[in-house]
């Protein structure tokens, strides 16, 4: 299973794009409330979320945490202490960690990018402690950690996550069933 991390203020594509690719990869992908059972999106958006972070078992290792960005939402999602709990269980067990937009600073902050490939929205390169920054990609994976700049390629991460979690043929499937060129 996957967990899809929301909080009040973040970004609608960033959360969404990586739902809707997932569920039509046949993923089983959890949507979990940081700030409350229903999120308010930095748009406006109301989602009602699968589960709360507290209705979430603590002993269960996802096969990857879905971080995305936005304003205040990474904030909200930094500063939620349950949160770092599936990071660090997610990292300490080589799963996927997969963040967006302004959320791979989260990581950055946590020294998990050290020597891996990063990307993130301009002007957060600073908080990607230790990451070799990729500025002119906009998805970059490097080993368990997936990243990208913002929400203008939430489809090609969301893309990039299934490839990781299935086969990079289910992601082309999926692609192609979207007309993505």
């Amino acid at each position: 299973m996957v967990y899809l991390f929301m909080a009040d203020g973040t970004e609608e594509l960033e959360s969404v794009a990586p739902l809707d690719v997932l569920r039509r990869g046949g993923v089983e992908i959890i949507t979990v409330g940081v700030t409350g059972k229903t999120v308010k999106l930095s748009h406006g958006l109301l989602v009602n979320c699968d589960k709360t972070l507290e209705e979430l078992d603590a002993d269960a290792v996802p096969e990857a945490v879905i971080l995305p960005g936005g304003m205040p939402g990474t904030i909200n999602l930094e500063n939620a202490a349950r949160v770092h709990h599936w990071i660090d269980l997610a990292n300490q067990n080589h799963k996927l960690l997969c963040a967006i937009c302004a959320a791979p600073s989260i990581l950055g902050h946590k020294h998990i990018l050290e020597g891996k490939r990063a990307i993130s929205f301009p002007g957060f390169e600073k908080d990607l402690y230790g990451a070799l920054v990729c500025k002119d990609q906009g998805v970059v994976r490097d080993d368990n950690i997936i990243t990208a700049r913002g929400a203008g390629v939430a489809l090609p991460f969301a893309l990039e996550i299934l490839a990781a979690l299935t086969s990079k043929e289910k992601a082309a499937e999926v692609a192609g069933a979207m007309q993505c060129q």
